[in-house]
């Protein structure tokens, strides 16, 4: 029977995305509001000012798997993993612009998105279109039934 932390270590090391391995910390300071993403792991976070929002969204927090925080411009945030007893692993997030990470409005995911979804089924229709017509007339002399090319010896029976 394997281990719990080293199956969760191995499920994470799939994920796409940035790693703080236990033992280490990492400080962050957005020039712009950003958004920190927890895939795997837990940490610890301490959030220093601007402060926005009620005093309890202030100072110390742990983060787990799925939780996300926004950090205001020119906040500083010092995060570290918290490590389960034997755990390696690395804790997995992400860190972006609040702005690219925004939600789609619905004009965007219901209309925007399906209209390039609809454009590259187009080109790959024509390209497909394209290819069956090379196929197609790169047969065009076996279509024709030996008209247009000469025959050899063999096949006009001259031996």
């Amino acid at each position: 029977m394997s281990h719990p932390a080293a199956s969760l270590s191995a499920r994470c090391a799939a994920i796409g995305s940035w790693r703080l391995h236990p033992g280490h910390a990492m400080s962050l300071s957005p020039k712009k509001t950003a958004v920190l993403r927890i895939f795997c792991g837990q940490v610890w976070v301490t959030l220093g000012g601007p402060y926005e929002g009620a005093l309890n969204e202030q100072g110390d927090r742990f983060l787990g798997p799925g939780d996300v925080l926004a950090v205001p411009a020119g906040a500083r945030l010092v995060m570290e993993p918290v490590a389960a007893p034997g755990d390696t692993g690395p804790v997995h997030f992400d860190w972006s612009d609040a702005a690219a990470s925004a939600a789609p409005s619905r004009f965007a995911r219901e209309v925007v998105s399906p209209t390039r979804e609809l454009g590259a089924a187009l080109g790959q229709a024509g390209v497909a279109t394209a290819r069956v017509l090379r196929g197609l007339l790169g047969y065009s002399e076996y279509l024709t039934a030996g008209r247009g090319r000469v025959l050899g010896p063999y096949e006009a029976g001259h031996w």
